[in-house]
């Protein structure tokens, strides 16, 4: 019996049309992405989803709570989920970053899965947290449709993981708000993506 995750980021917030890193500020949708979740959650009605996972921030939940509505299907806030932690760029625009943090940000650009900085997360941690979470929902909720809402590195370290890709493909994934993939795990534990 195959199991089917629909995995989603969240909708569009004014830091995503501001260029500015929102990292784990608890900043709302903007109202453009209540009428993407509206969108999506009526493409997604037909999908028999019987659950929604999604992360601890208020753009997640809120957008797990607008498409739960819609398909009448529980929501379940799980913290692996969750953004990165750089905390020290939280709610900063990426001019900002770069004036403040000097290097750090042209770092994270140019080699994203070598990005260290005490006190923060790598990329390759985000991806241990996310992927067990993934484990866990498949163990769980086996045959099921459920539907997964996240944040852009979350999704990119899950995609590359199911992908079998190294971590050094991080930016050759793009993921647009509301975008969705598809993962199929199969009878013998096979992943398969589409996205």
């Amino acid at each position: 019996m195959k199991t089917t995750i629909y995995l989603i980021r969240h909708g569009v917030t004014a830091a995503n049309k501001d260029d500015i890193f929102a990292g784990r500020t608890q900043e709302p949708l903007h109202p453009e992405g209540l009428v993407q979740l509206a969108e999506v959650g009526k493409r997604l009605a037909c999908c028999g989803i019987s659950r929604i996972f999604c992360g601890p921030l208020a753009r997640t939940r809120q957008s797990a709570f607008i498409t739960g509505e819609l398909l009448a299907a529980p929501v379940a806030t799980e913290e692996a989920l969750n953004e990165i932690s750089i905390p020290h760029w939280d709610g900063l625009s990426k001019g900002t970053i770069r004036k403040r943090f000097g290097a750090e940000y042209p770092d994270w650009l140019a080699d994203p899965s070598g990005f260290r900085v005490p006190g923060c997360e790598t990329i390759a941690e985000v991806q241990t947290r996310a992927v067990a979470c993934f484990e866990n929902i498949l163990r769980d909720y086996s045959g099921q449709n459920l539907l997964v809402i996240s944040h852009l590195i979350v999704i990119r370290t899950l995609l590359l993981h199911y992908l079998r890709r190294s971590i050094s493909d991080f930016r050759t994934i793009k993921v647009g708000n509301v975008q969705v993939a598809t993962l199929v795990r199969d009878e013998r534990g096979g992943t398969a993506v589409d996205f």
